[in-house]
């Protein structure tokens, strides 16, 4: 019942599928990975983020794949079995912990794989905890409860971090200024969040004094603003343009030539997918049942979580707003994509490309790995979706971990978005440098 799941232990039981053993968390925003950790760890689960990518993870991830998957799986099952083959693993004390979902995109069928490749290695021991986005990624059995809003929180959080380190890092004065208050920034947000609170109010009330005492951080910061850098709108498949081993850290190329950047952040897809749940509920004639009840209420403190958060940086954020509401995006992606029949990544990628050439953005760029179908289909899209917004650039980047000449492509492109920003009809705004 819902009473009882709003009092619920703070820590999970024993019986817990994770207790007891060692989980690591897949490293898709470093962000966002660490602070999901340390709410498991707030639980009582030991959890732990994988460490960054590297040559072995391709090499190990192309040795247990065909070369027909996407990107993000090579490099999940990459990482994966890092892990398991360090000295001293053993593999019935390892979990790990996946997101998956339905519909079209491979992307559903990441845990089954994975799954199957550990059952031919002998090591179905290990186990996978894998909550879906149908559910709103709830599904966490007994530990529901503890994990779902504390996990909304450290989402928001770590996405207000990523937000103020890229409009401050292409302006800073002191060079390493900027990702060094985001280094602290975040180690002190993760303790805040990995410790359990006798009440969620308490929670809230410990975060925000985290991210007050951030912002004090960041604010201190000397910058000197340059109103000539474009202006660059990240989109694309959320863990190869947020995955900076995946994406050849382009974020930061750009920035390197002269660029600020604004990526799309990860509670976006959690709002998305929440609203996908509801047009779900409502096609299976399940509108008015107890499933929807719960959604609705765990939508309700959302937005009142968030709210909560980020009013905290409405004066650093003005400019830099994101959608009140997701039903912006999906109405700016309907005149491309039809809403009943098109779903998942590709309707969020082509609505926040709109929204970011009204926001007076400079260019957009797409993130998506090698065959990304959402990628593919995006593409085809954009030629109109520049038409119709005044002629913004918008590019597809797409990555397998056999890039070149990455530099001679983004010097084109900036070029293009500076040769628009003479003429854009949508003006920037730059109040929250001038306070």
């Amino acid at each position: 019942m819902l009473l009882d799941r709003l009092t619920a232990p703070r820590r999970v039981p024993p019986t817990h599928p994770l207790a007891g053993k060692k989980t690591w968390v897949p490293r898709m925003a470093t962000g966002v990975s660490c602070a999901l950790a340390a709410i498991l760890r707030s639980i009582g689960i030991d959890a732990e983020v994988i460490p960054p990518a590297d040559g072995e993870t391709l090499e190990l991830g192309g040795r247990h794949t065909g070369g027909e998957e996407c990107y993000p799986l090579r490099l999940t099952v990459g990482d994966f079995a890092k892990i398991i083959k360090k000295p001293g693993v053993d593999p019935n004390n390892v979990a790990f912990f996946m997101a998956t979902g339905q519909g079209p995109c491979r992307f559903g069928q990441y845990v089954p794989y994975v799954k199957s490749c550990l059952a031919s290695l002998g090591l179905s021991g290990v186990t996978i905890l894998a909550p879906t986005c149908e559910t709103g990624y709830t599904d966490f059995g007994e530990a529901s409860s503890l994990y779902a809003r504390g996990a909304w929180r450290s989402i928001v959080s770590s996405d207000i971090l990523s937000k103020m380190l890229l409009k401050t890092r292409p302006y800073e004065t002191v060079q390493g200024s900027a990702d060094q208050a985001y280094e602290q920034s975040l180690d002190e947000l993760c303790q805040t969040l990995e410790i359990s609170y006798e009440s969620d109010k308490k929670q809230m009330e410990a975060l925000q004094r985290c991210l007050l005492k951030i912002r004090s951080r960041f604010r201190a910061l000397e910058i000197k603003f340059d109103p000539d850098r474009p202006l660059i709108g990240v989109v694309g498949e959320i863990f190869c343009r947020l995955n900076t081993f995946s994406n050849n850290d382009l974020v930061r190329r750009l920035e390197e030539f002269g660029a600020e950047v604004w990526v799309n952040d990860v509670a976006e897809w959690i709002a998305y997918v929440n609203d996908d749940q509801f047009r779900s509920l409502r096609l299976h004639g399940k509108r008015f049942s107890f499933q929807a009840f719960s959604a609705h209420v765990r939508n309700h403190f959302q937005h009142k979580d968030e709210h909560a958060l980020a009013s905290l940086f409405a004066e650093d954020f003005r400019g830099y707003e994101e959608p009140a509401d997701i039903s912006k995006i999906l109405a700016f992606a309907e005149p491309y994509l039809p809403p009943l029949g098109a779903n998942g990544e590709m309707v969020v990628n082509v609505g926040k490309s709109v929204y970011l050439a009204r926001k007076g953005a400079d260019a957009i760029v797409d993130i998506s790995p090698f065959t990304c179908m959402n990628g593919i289909i995006c593409e085809a899209i954009y030629p109109r979706v520049s038409r119709d917004n005044g002629g913004i650039p918008i590019r597809n980047f797409y990555f397998d971990g056999t890039q070149s000449d990455l530099e001679r492509d983004i010097g084109i492109f900036l070029e293009l978005a500076r040769s628009y920003k003479r003429n854009k009809p949508w003006s920037r705004s730059l109040r929250s440098f001038l306070v």
